[in-house]
């Protein structure tokens, strides 16, 4: 009910142009009438003073037929004097009379005028096919024809008289042309009607498009930036709802990267001070583990070992993802064989997969595969997967390695027998190493998919198609 109210909001506005447009027929034709009306009275020319006479025909209609009734009984030359002395005022009008036997006596032909003018045969003997060819003559010829019975009755069978007013002299009515404004008034409203609905629609159209390009168009920090309000209306309301939503953005946007500052920070100095105390434990417990303990205490001792180590690669991951994520580690990107790469990983880790009884199975051979990436961090990349398997996946006791061919594409495949990807184990930790090897491949612009089919895992490393340069 509020837009309703509201005398600048769009909705207002369009149904003030929709009234309009209504109140047009009933009030503003009216109007164009009374103003047609006026400009003509002031602008009609009076008629010539030889054409005042036959200025009103209900006056010539009425004189007519009283000198017609004041004939009555009148003799053949009475009528034909009175006949001449109307012409003689009206001579600008053609008169003739008939009488009772239907002969034409007096024929007053008219003068000569401004307009060359034919006038209707007059019959010497009347009858009624006559009379009949004689009013279609005339009604063609358009003279005006004022008929009166002499006696101003039929019954007295003394004939009747006939003037004949011609076009030119007769007065012109004021709305002479009036359809013709009538239809020139309708399209020029109409035509203002779709200009006026045009212009409301256009300038929604271009604040509607202004706004969309302020929403698509991003700076440096990927947010939008401010526009300038317009008027005070529904589109004026969303834009100042816009405004307010990037500031919001825009702070909270600095507050997330005050925190994230703040966050690396503090996982770069927890990870340098705590490699140092943690290194000074290990070197103790090394020289612990020379002493002569009981096989308990041997056993606790190498519990420990293996959690300051697992403690230790938990902080250079955390130190390398922050590193990572924050972009202050620059990738030196180049055209390397990654099953070269992945036979050396492999041959670095075999000594302990084989400690841990671990059955592997590599199968690398064939073409060299070219991919364009850091060779240290995609060494990185396979230690990673490799100590994954050997923490989470140790129940299974396998490790695959194969190079194979898949949708077209050749693709590195590092598989296990473990519990798989849904299931826990003791060693579970944050999922660094995986949120680190998906930061390295998206560095490398190579994807990677992880599968669990049954038992065990599937890690499947690719270049997309969109990416591929040396498809070798």
């Amino acid at each position: 009910m509020k837009a309703w109210v509201q005398t600048r909001s769009l909705l207002s506005r369009y149904l003030l142009i929709i009234i309009t447009a209504f109140l047009f027929i009933p009030v503003i034709i009216p109007l164009t009438l009374i103003a047609y009306g006026v400009f003509t009275g002031l602008t009609k020319e009076d008629p010539p003073v030889e054409y005042q006479p036959y200025s009103s025909i209900s006056a010539l209609e009425t004189m007519w037929h009283q000198e017609a009734a004041e004939l009555h009984g009148a003799s053949a030359e009475t009528v034909d004097r009175r006949l001449k002395e109307l012409s003689g005022q009206y001579n600008l009008a053609a008169m003739f009379w008939v009488d009772g036997e239907g002969q034409t006596r007096l024929v007053l032909p008219w003068r000569e005028g401004p307009e060359k003018l034919e006038a209707p045969l007059i019959p010497r003997q009347w009858n009624a096919a006559e009379a009949i060819a004689f009013m279609k003559q005339s009604a063609k010829l358009e003279p005006l024809a004022i008929v009166a019975f002499i006696g101003d009755e039929a019954g007295a069978e003394e004939g009747f008289m006939v003037m004949q007013v011609p076009q030119y002299v007769r007065n012109v009515s004021y709305y002479t042309g009036l359809e013709t404004w009538y239809v020139v008034t309708l399209l020029l409203f109409f035509v203002l009607f779709i200009l006026v609905s045009l212009l409301f629609f256009n300038g929604i159209r271009k604040r509607l498009l202004r706004l969309q390009t302020a929403m698509a168009f991003r700076e440096g920090e990927g947010l939008p930036q401010p526009i300038a309000p317009g008027k005070p209306d529904e589109i004026g309301q969303l834009e100042g709802a816009f405004n307010t939503m990037v500031t919001e953005l825009t702070a909270s946007r600095q507050r997330e990267a005050e925190e994230e500052g703040l966050r690396r920070r503090l996982v770069a100095d927890l990870s340098h001070d705590l490699r140092t105390p943690l290194t000074v434990i290990r070197s103790h417990l090394h020289v612990l583990g020379k002493e002569s303990l009981s096989p308990r205490g041997q056993e606790s001792l190498q519990l420990m070992d293996e959690r300051i180590e697992g403690l230790s690669l938990l902080i250079e991951n955390l130190l390398s993802y922050n590193l990572l994520s924050s972009g202050k580690i620059q990738l030196t990107l180049e055209r390397r064989d990654v099953l070269r790469l992945a036979r050396e990983g492999a041959a670095a880790w075999y000594p302990l997969w084989e400690k841990e009884g671990f059955t592997v199975e590599i199968a690398l051979e064939g073409d060299p595969l070219y991919w364009t990436v850091d060779e240290s961090w995609f060494r990185r990349i396979l230690d990673n997967l490799f100590q994954n398997i050997l923490r989470h996946a140790r129940s299974g006791r396998y490790v695959g390695i194969a190079a194979e061919s898949r949708e077209g594409r050749r693709v590195l495949v590092i598989s296990d027998h473990g519990r798989g990807m849904g299931s826990s184990s003791e060693a579970k930790g944050a999922g660094l190493g995986l949120a680190i090897v998906d930061l390295l491949l998206k560095r490398m612009e190579l994807d990677w998919k992880a599968e669990s089919p049954g038992q065990g895992t599937e890690i499947v490393i690719y270049q997309p198609a969109d990416n591929v340069r040396n498809p070798g």
